[in-house]
C-alpha cells in the first residue's frame, strides 16, 4: 500500500525541522559537564496586587568568597508572561544574591542560599516607586 500523494509531502517539509530540532537540542547539552551537578534557584515576580508580573529584570549574583573566586559573574534574566524565572547554579553549597528591577517599581534584593542539588525558590512582591 503507498502512501497517499498529499501526505508525503508534509512529511518530507517536517524533517529539515526535525533534524534542527534535534541538532539544537544535541547543542544545548554540549555545555553540561558529565557528572556536574546542579542547583536551581527559580521564583516569581508578583506587583503589589498579588498578580504576576512579566518583563521584569532578576540579577543573580554570587555572594560566597569560593564562589567569587571560580570566575562567577552575575547573570542577569527577565521574568516570562507569568513573572517566573529560573537560574542553573552548582549544585555545591553557597551564597547568592537574588536583585529584581522593573519600571515603576522599587528595586528588591534577597539572601539565596543553595545547600547542594536542590531547587530553591524565591518569591517577590514589588511595591511602586515612589512618585
Amino acid at each position: 500500500m503507498t502512501p497517499a500523494r498529499g501526505c508525503v509531502r508534509p512529511l518530507a517539509a517536517a524533517l529539515p525541522l526535525l533534524w534542527l530540532f534535534t541538532a539544537s537540542l544535541a547543542a544545548a547539552g554540549k555545555d553540561q559537564k558529565p557528572g556536574a551537578s546542579y542547583a536551581v534557584v527559580a521564583g516569581t515576580v508578583f506587583r503589589e496586587t498579588g498578580m504576576s508580573l512579566p518583563g521584569a529584570e532578576v540579577e543573580l549574583s554570587a555572594e560566597s568568597q569560593t564562589q567569587k573566586s571560580h570566575k562567577s559573574k552575575k547573570v542577569k534574566l527577565i521574568t516570562d508572561a507569568r513573572g517566573e524565572f529560573s537560574f542553573r547554579v552548582p549544585g555545591v553549597s553557597g551564597d547568592y544574591k537574588l536583585t529584581v528591577k522593573a519600571a515603576g517599581y522599587q528595586v528588591q534584593q534577597k539572601p539565596v542560599s543553595v545547600a547542594g542539588e536542590e531547587r530553591v525558590d524565591v518569591f517577590f512582591r514589588l511595591e511602586p516607586a515612589s512618585k
